[in-house]
């Protein structure tokens, strides 16, 4: 298959079925303000995905539980004043969507309405059909996550790799599928054997986008605070560290504050 990249001026649901049509990979990265969604947009990234992993990463609590649907719009809003291409998908967060589909789509009608973001990402399978039903008979695009579904935390009881046993296996191939035929544009597969995630991926027609999913689907997401290495305590397996942020930020904080109590800073240049 062909690897060309094609040059699109504006990303949205469509481009990428186009993309896995044409064996284009997709890029994703998580945002959650202005300042860093304008450089990750600028860069060029396929999709912004305003996660709920804000609530680790902005926040500081243990798990995604805890963050509102009036906070993920907040990241939202924030996050699409700054892009001109990227598509921007919003989490749906724990506790909005799960059990009743009318206040699903009362949630996701909000984030859209209120953040002005393209698209929801919702975790699940067969178990909130009548959720991602009512969010797309409402003309909402859903982007569905199978695997570890880090809202799921306190059932799994750990972040270990999911869908290692033949029948767990079996039901995310079903509901992967499910997926595709309710009408969702792509499906995030999080922590699953990399064989898995192939076979997935080559049994639906929507894109497939992994973390810790192998390299055979059809794209790739990470927190962009982890690829940058600002997170420098966490460090699965499928982590690529692009910049050592941390120890950079470190010295730059240090020099400052040199600077500041030996007099140095400001020097004559830096004042009026």
């Amino acid at each position: 298959m062909s690897t060309a990249k094609k040059d699109y001026k504006r990303i949205t649901v469509k481009t990428l079925v186009d993309m896995k049509q044409q064996g284009e990979k997709i890029a994703m990265l998580t945002a959650y303000d202005y300042t860093m969604a304008k450089i990750v947009d600028r860069a060029g990234i396929d999709i912004i995905l305003v996660g709920d992993s804000a609530s680790n990463v902005m926040a500081g609590h243990e798990t995604t539980l805890p963050i509102t649907l009036d906070q993920m719009i907040y990241h939202a809003s924030s996050v699409v004043r700054a892009i001109e291409r990227s598509l921007v998908v919003v989490d749906l967060p724990f506790g909005s969507y799960q059990s009743d589909a009318k206040e699903a789509l009362r949630s996701a009608i909000r984030i859209m309405k209120e953040s002005g973001a393209h698209a929801v990402k919702m975790e699940g399978g067969q178990e909130i059909k009548d959720s991602i039903k009512k969010i797309l008979n409402a003309g909402i695009p859903v982007m569905g996550h199978l695997g570890l579904t880090p809202q799921s935390i306190y059932k799994f009881g750990t972040y270990s790799v999911r869908a290692k046993e033949e029948e767990e296996a079996q039901k995310l191939k079903e509901d992967a599928l499910f997926i595709e035929k309710m009408g969702c544009f792509a499906l995030v597969l999080e922590k699953v054997p990399a064989q898995l995630a192939k076979e997935v991926a080559q049994s639906i027609s929507i894109p497939v986008i992994g973390i810790g999913a192998g390299g055979d689907v059809d794209g790739q997401v990470l927190v962009t605070h982890d690829m940058l290495g600002m997170t420098h305590e966490f460090s699965p397996r499928f982590l690529r560290r692009y910049l050592d942020l941390f120890t950079d930020m470190s010295g730059a904080f240090s020099q400052y504050i040199d600077d500041v109590k030996s007099s140095d800073f400001p020097n004559e240049s830096e004042q009026y």
